[in-house]
């Protein structure tokens, strides 16, 4: 069994568990929670597992090209799904609000799904330029504070449609929303997710100017993914100002995590399938 079959569970694991919180939503059954968490919890594991794999794969090619499996668009995808899940487990650990499960982990299966069925797999070579440390820091990092922007992204979306709710109901809502966190505990998971994913997008980007730096022989050069990069940034700085200093809370800072999480994904994936620059080669 190689890496391929093992992610190839994966994705099959986290189509469960996102069943398995969809079906909590509709029972609030604990035990069904329990087990889509665990099933969460197993799905990382085996992640864990596969990416470990894969980088001993690259080191028994010929040639020994082995690196840590970071370096093109589907590997990249497949790591971007891991650290979701990761920063999901992170804040569960926290909160104990398994419904934002359903909210959480199609962001990983869609981008398992996606690598899984349309993606090259194959190992190759690094190219000159990624054949540095630099990679490893910058990539991490990068993809850490990407995977805490999806989940106040999906927390955001609970948000949204909670407080539409409350604000037409008359009374206690029950049923499917009934379920929901409170829109104070969804605003507060919303925040600590920016404040974990923020950092790490800045350490991010100043790993990647010294990676360019040691590349390329300057630290910034406007190319699209750097400057999309500075853009992004500058959201979620706008976020943590706009609360601090005003007090912005509850539908505004939703709105605004959303539209973040939206210019990560075309950073991320916009920039290197649309436009060209030193970052084409990530495709």
């Amino acid at each position: 069994m190689d890496s391929g079959h093992l992610f190839n569970f994966v994705t099959l694991g986290y189509f469960v568990a996102m069943v398995l919180f969809i079906v909590y939503l509709a029972t609030r059954s604990e035990k069904i929670a329990l087990i889509a968490h665990l099933v969460s919890v197993a799905g990382v594991a085996v992640h864990t597992l596969a990416i470990g794999m894969r980088w001993y794969e690259s080191y028994q090619m010929p040639g020994g090209v082995g690196h840590a499996p970071l370096s093109n668009l589907y590997e990249s995808v497949v790591f971007f799904a891991w650290t979701i899940l990761v920063i999901y487990i992170i804040i569960d650990l926290k909160y104990k609000q398994r419904s934002i499960g359903a909210f959480v982990i199609p962001f990983a299966f869609l981008a398992m799904t996606w690598a899984q069925l349309t993606l090259n797999p194959s190992i190759e070579p690094l190219v000159p330029a990624l054949q540095s440390n630099w990679l490893t820091y910058h990539v991490i990092t990068c993809f850490l504070g990407y995977a805490a922007f999806a989940v106040a992204c999906g927390v955001s979306i609970m948000y949204l449609i909670k407080i539409g709710k409350e604000e037409k109901a008359d009374g206690p809502i029950g049923g499917i929303l009934g379920i929901f966190p409170s829109v104070r505990v969804l605003d507060d998971i919303n925040y600590s997710a920016i404040m974990i994913g923020f950092p790490l997008l800045t350490i991010g980007i100043v790993t990647g100017a010294a990676w360019a730096n040691y590349a390329w022989g300057t630290y910034w050069s406007w190319d699209p993914k750097e400057t999309w990069s500075l853009i992004v940034w500058f959201i979620y700085a706008a976020f943590l100002h706009a609360r601090f200093t005003r007090g912005w809370v509850g539908r505004r800072a939703a709105w605004l995590s959303i539209i973040g999480f939206a210019a990560t994904i075309f950073c991320y994936l916009g920039v290197n399938l649309v436009l060209s620059g030193l970052h084409s080669y990530g495709g």
